[in-house]
């Protein structure tokens, strides 16, 4: 919650007020819109997007009481959900819900309604449901919500743990068992990574669905508003060894879109072994994320190690019914890092799978410079082919994995790690080494030999080496790269055997 703050703070007006209050129809000017509150189904919410579509946006109003207009950080953290009034606590259910303050970076109000027995009413506000280390900043106003947490026993039966939050903007984030949070997950993006800016989305209102007894999944939805898109979402959620997110979303443009961004993941990079020129640390590596992998519709399977760049860069992967892509990290000893207090091998890797074909369109990944790991500085999301048009509806379904790593196995040999260094005898030139482990070497005779099939869109690749690595019971390959006078260049290369390739593809961007 303490990081990525000022990208997520976002903005909403009370849903009742856009759409009617209690249980009235709806508001005046939409006519036959649905109301938020009473009976309810899996459509409700999309009819409501679709409808609010069709208003022009209304600018959200932020404002709070002057006890807690101008609250920090340490005074807004000093603000705390009480655990015995969580929503369903005591009831004998697999989850419960608390609730975030407004204030500090997070002043809209969001909309939160239960939903029980196919009807949707408000879950109620009150100052009493928080404890407040400074008495002043309790305030007999209603003021509602800026988020919430959902917690389950994730970790030790019987206890129960936060292990999602939805939180700023149309952020949320996950963990599966063992793991702490890390990178975050967006219901939108628009325009990321263009100079004339970015376009936030709010999670303007959120339906809880109580869950059954005895049922492990709990099904959350959400209406999502901008000044250039209204949508809906619904996601079913099982937390686990791996916590999976069902998604259903319906995007309602309100003008024309020409970068939209589905299914965005947002993380950071500060520095690793392959990037870390005008980085003075102590630790081996700090990110969220190490690399970005794909798996593409005609089953190749990417790996793109990230950087922190010295300039803003932006890559699109174009491809045609993708498979998957996701923000992964791969490196899970506290070797790998050295950092006892913020864990970066404990970090879930985020796979988005489509369910259905996509269609064509890219996997873009924007890297953004950043002095430090405090900053999110890496997105990643599909964007669509041509864009999308005012007025229409588009859907688009995926699974969400918070993990470990991909959910499904492969035979290829993978990446387990890229290193990037000086040539002695040519400054201009860079060494790389990059290492791969997995199924291929397994029971290899005593004569196996690979070679590297390595390719750049400029410069020159020399000096390739390919060799056993016996402490990962794998293979390394060096090579140097001499960029002559390009500025920058695509490089790639996999691992092969006199059948053909037996690894991933590393691909990687080099700039000066």
């Amino acid at each position: 919650m303490l990081r990525r703050d000022l990208v997520k703070t976002g903005a909403g007006v009370s849903l009742l007020s856009m759409l009617g209050a209690g249980a009235r129809a709806a508001h005046a000017d939409v006519p036959g819109a649905p109301s938020p509150t009473g009976p309810f189904d899996a459509g409700t919410v999309r009819r409501i997007a679709e409808q609010l579509s069709r208003r022009a946006y209304r600018a959200p109003d932020q404002t709070l009481p002057s006890a807690i207009d101008q609250l920090n950080f340490d005074q807004y953290r000093s603000i705390a959900y009480r655990e015995d009034q969580a929503l369903w606590h005591g009831q004998n259910l697999a989850f419960d819900v608390e609730f975030f303050p407004r204030g500090f970076l997070y002043r809209p109000r969001i909309e939160i309604y239960e939903v029980a027995d196919g009807k949707s009413a408000p879950v109620p506000y009150h100052a009493d449901l928080f404890t407040y280390g400074d008495p002043k900043l309790k305030v007999a106003d209603n003021v509602g919500f800026a988020g919430l947490r959902l917690r389950y026993a994730i970790n030790t039966p019987g206890v129960m743990e936060e292990f999602c939050v939805f939180l700023g903007a149309s952020y949320f984030r996950a963990v599966a068992k063992g793991q702490n949070y890390g990178l975050s997950a967006r219901g939108f993006a628009d325009g990321t990574g263009n100079p004339k800016g970015e376009e936030f989305a709010l999670f303007r209102a959120f339906w809880l669905e109580k869950p059954q007894a005895g049922v492990d999944s709990v099904v959350v939805h959400a209406l999502l508003d901008s000044p250039s898109v209204a949508g809906a979402f619904s996601f079913t959620i099982r937390p686990g060894d791996m916590t999976v997110f069902d998604v259903q979303s319906y995007i309602y443009p309100r003008t024309k879109i020409d970068e939209p961004g589905i299914a965005p993941l947002t993380g950071m990079f500060y520095f690793d072994a392959n990037d870390r020129n005008h980085v003075d640390d102590w630790r081996p590596a700090a990110h969220d994320s190490e690399a970005l992998s794909i798996w593409t519709g005609s089953g190749q399977q990417l790996w793109r190690p990230l950087r922190n760049p010295r300039d803003l860069q932006f890559s699109a992967f174009s491809d045609n019914a993708m498979r998957g892509f996701g923000l992964m990290q791969r490196k899970r000893a506290f070797a790998d890092f050295e950092d006892l207090a913020l864990n970066y091998e404990k970090r879930p890797s985020l796979w988005i799978e489509p369910i259905g074909d996509w269609g064509p369109g890219a996997v873009d990944l924007v890297e953004i410079p950043t002095p430090n790991e405090v900053n999110d500085n890496i997105v990643s999301f599909w964007r669509p082919g041509g864009g999308l048009a005012a007025g229409k509806e588009y859907a688009f379904t995926y699974r969400m994995y918070w993990g470990w790593d991909t959910p499904w196995p492969t035979r290829l040999a993978r990446i387990a790690a890229t290193r990037v260094g000086a040539v002695t005898d040519d400054p201009a030139a860079r060494f790389f080494a990059i290492d791969f482990s997995g199924a291929p070497f397994d029971n290899l005779p005593a004569d196996a030999k690979f070679h590297l099939v390595p390719s750049s869109s400029a410069g020159t690749i020399r000096n390739v080496v390919v060799e056993p690595d016996p402490a990962i019971h794998g293979w390394r390959t060096t090579f140097e790269f001499a960029p002559g006078d390009a500025k920058i260049a695509e490089l790639t290369c996999a691992l092969a055997n006199d059948a053909g390739p037996v690894s991933e593809q590393w691909t990687y961007r080099w700039t000066p």
